[in-house]
């Protein structure tokens, strides 16, 4: 094949398969220079070799051209360049502040915010470090001076070594690297990382050599270059395995159903929210839904006892949650049933369900059942903490009735012919068998996790989860951090410990999620909607088929919603 023969050189390409293997994109924010975005052939040929394909990102602030770039890549590199403005992290500039680069900062500071929210795989390079830093709520040394009692700013060739770092044993870093000697090429470092990032490597003087997200793994920072190095490939490496898991989960989020059968955001509604922006008061929006590719909702009306008008209180907050969906009609619809839910996700709407948490809404009678039907409710959790007309509670009880009272089995009976599910979680365990016993349909706990791994009241034991699933029930593990563990911070992993104790119990037909978001739910990793693609990734990693992964995330729930209104 001559060296210059276009036709050769195409027919060795469409003669080892008919379409191209698909690898994860690589973005790499580019360089800025002479009226030019430049970058450095190691980044793009590192990615290459470590089985990604390159995308450079020119340093562009406008916000359609940073969003559709983050829906198009996998996976994200910032590279080194000039120092930051310090402006923009509220310092004035020192006398020892080199170049800045005002075209990269803001490009780059947005990119890493967005991209973090949604979070995609980062790794930050020399500048980037710094980057992650400053945009995540760190700081960063302007000129390393006084601090520095090594040369941080060799003469040496960058493929040359200069240098140790000291790795923290427990980090992501440390599975990474085999060698601890890098290059360096540098007068700023990161002063401090902030609460997103813990520091996992340090120069023998103390400089801050490398840092790693708090919440994902998949986001990490170094100071040195790993493209110019002989042994850097395995940080690319890294990135684009993270960088494929995380399209994996992406591609997966486009073909199933995703829905939380728990969130407590409408008792934020008095704050004034802002369902339409990235609100911080609510860990459920629009936007933070987008960013962890979540479909569905069930929102609750939950009602506090006593509360004045029960019947009212919940109407008024139905009332709010329609406003909201009329405000935001062509991102967001209401849905009843499971087909609303598929047409909206056919559509690209977000869709909410209602439901209502605490009985004390019917305010003591039973025709009010045919009201909430009527407005749309999907499920009605019989009590909250505390007694009430209808059932003893898990919490706070008194004993009152010794599980559902004479009332509350004509309620369960209505909800049965009105094809409402009843909801088991908050029950006491003396009411959850009297409800399975006086239901003619299957019954859900739509928050719900396991007594055995935590020993709560509000936790289902093994045998409640045995008997659920015997009549075709469903428990939706929540992630409420004190229902997960005791005496430790939750985490993500707990979420999962607690889902598969479920299905060792129950199989897989009878499980699912329910947050608790906004109602004290979130933990480590699972901190808000924003975060929900990550609870994939961790059942992708765990090997669960599509089907499987789909009756989690909601099937389960929906098969149940469909038997009782069939």
């Amino acid at each position: 094949m001559s060296d210059f023969n276009l036709n050769d050189r195409l027919d060795a390409i469409y003669s080892q398969y008919p379409e191209a293997t698909r690898q994860p994109v690589i973005g790499i924010t580019g360089n800025y220079e002479d009226l030019a975005c430049k970058l450095g052939q190691g980044y793009y040929q590192s990615v290459v070799a470590a089985g990604g394909v390159p995308l450079i990102i020119p340093p562009i602030a406008d916000k359609d051209t940073i969003l559709n770039t983050l829906d198009r890549i996998d996976g994200l590199i910032l590279s080194g360049g000039g120092d930051i403005n310090p402006l923009w992290t509220g310092e004035e500039p020192s006398p020892l502040l080199h170049g800045i680069n005002k075209e990269r900062d803001l490009p780059e500071l947005l990119i890493t915010r967005l991209a973090y929210n949604r979070q995609i795989p980062m790794l930050g390079i020399c500048r980037g470090i710094q980057t992650l830093a400053a945009a995540l709520g760190g700081y960063v040394f302007q000129d390393i001076g006084a601090q520095a009692t090594i040369k941080h700013s060799q003469d040496a060739d960058r493929s040359e070594p200069t240098h140790t770092v000291i790795v923290e044993p427990d980090s992501t870093l440390s599975t990474i690297m085999e060698e601890r000697v890098v290059n360096s090429f540098h007068h700023q470092a990161v002063s401090d990382p902030g609460e997103k990032f813990r520091v996992v490597a340090t120069a023998p003087d103390g400089i801050i050599e490398a840092i790693e997200s708090t919440e994902y793994k998949s986001i990490l920072g170094v100071q040195w270059h790993p493209e110019c190095l002989a042994d850097g490939l395995p940080l690319f490496r890294w990135l684009v395995a993270e960088a494929k898991s995380y399209r994996e989960a992406h591609d997966m989020h486009n073909r199933v159903l995703t829905l939380d059968t728990h969130c407590d955001t409408p008792m934020f509604f008095p704050q004034g929210i802002h369902f339409d922006h990235r609100d911080p008061k609510i860990l459920v929006d629009l936007h933070k839904m987008t960013e962890g590719r979540q479909d569905a909702t069930v929102m609750v009306a939950y009602l506090p006892q006593p509360t004045e008008n029960p019947t009212a209180f919940a109407d008024n907050i139905f009332d709010k949650i329609e406003e909201i969906v009329r405000q935001n009609q062509d991102y967001l619809s209401l849905a009843r049933t499971p087909e609303d839910l598929w047409a909206n996700k056919r559509a690209g709407r977000k869709s909410i369900m209602l439901g209502i948490e605490n009985g004390i809404a019917l305010d003591g009678k039973l025709e009010n059942l045919q009201h909430f039907a009527d407005r749309g409710i999907v499920y009605m959790t019989l009590c909250h903490n505390g007694d009430n007309d209808i059932c003893d509670s898990a919490s706070r009880s008194n004993g009152t009735h010794g599980g559902v009272s004479v009332f509350g089995e004509k309620v369960i009976h209505e909800m049965n012919r009105l094809g409402i599910l009843v909801d088991l979680s908050h029950g006491g365990e003396k009411s959850f068998y009297d409800a399975l016993d006086i239901s003619s349909q299957p019954i859900v706990c739509s928050h719900s996790s396991s007594r055995a791994l935590c020993d709560h009241p509000r936790n289902l034991t093994d045998d409640q989860m045995r008997a659920l699933a015997a009549k075709g029930g469903v428990a939706q593990t929540t992630i409420y951090a004190g229902f997960l563990c005791q005496n430790a911070e939750a985490s993500i992993l707990d979420v999962l410990a607690h889902l598969e104790h479920a299905i060792q119990v129950m199989g897989i037909d009878h499980v699912g999620l329910g947050t608790d978001f906004d109602g004290d739910g979130g933990v480590r990793g699972l901190a808000n909607s924003s975060e929900l693609i990550n609870f994939t990734r961790q059942l992708l990693a765990r090997r669960y088929s599509e089907e499987d992964i789909q009756k989690i995330w909601g099937g389960n729930f929906l098969r149940v919603m469909q038997q009782i209104k069939s």
